[in-house]
């Protein structure tokens, strides 16, 4: 008997990013299908992919993932690859659906792990604007309410947090729920 394919969706970080580091996303989707995958699909140029696997779990696919990157394209791009019941909690969890229907102004970030309280804290001291946040396990919830662009909150999360991660604007996390849906 074999193994039910699941569903997960893979988060790519630093592709595609001020014209540097460029994957194109169709060589992206035909990468994931050499590799075995099933019903490949991406979505905009930053590197997400929702896949189909009968080949272990999330963390074992990360560390396959990143090595075979590296092989094909030369540079390292820490990828974050979460399954479906992890994005339907994601969205579940939102602590800010007040904010849902602005979806560039709220953001989720994968983390590679939960933080700790004292880099939790840490990170709540330098959250001093307009921006609000809160962490959920290995997801940090943050409402930009002048974008993430203006936001000096935002650029000094990774270096204060110290936990690696990658951001999604609410849209993009809608629509790689919606996708992975309509795979699983």
């Amino acid at each position: 008997m074999s193994a039910q394919a699941k569903t997960f969706i893979a988060l790519f970080s630093g592709i595609n990013v001020g014209g540097n580091r460029i994957v194109r996303m169709a060589e992206l989707r035909a990468f994931f299908e050499q590799l075995g995958f099933t019903d490949v699909a991406t979505y905009v140029q930053s590197g997400n992919v929702v896949f189909r696997s009968t080949k272990g779990g999330a963390a074992t696919l990360t560390k396959q993932l990143e090595a075979a990157f590296e092989r094909k394209w030369g540079f390292h791009s820490r990828i974050m690859v979460r399954d479906l019941g992890w994005f339907e909690r994601l969205v579940a969890q939102n602590p800010y659906p007040e904010v849902a229907g602005e979806p560039t102004k709220l953001h989720a970030f994968a983390l590679e792990r939960a933080p700790t309280a004292d880099e939790i804290a840490r990170l709540a001291e330098k959250c001093t604007g307009p921006e609000r946040f809160k962490i959920k396990d290995d997801v940090l919830y943050l409402h930009a309410p002048e974008g993430l662009g203006k936001s000096v909150f935002a650029n000094l999360i990774p270096r204060t947090l110290k936990v690696p991660g990658t951001a999604r604007n609410w849209r993009t996390v809608l629509a790689l729920l919606e996708m992975a849906g309509r795979g699983g």
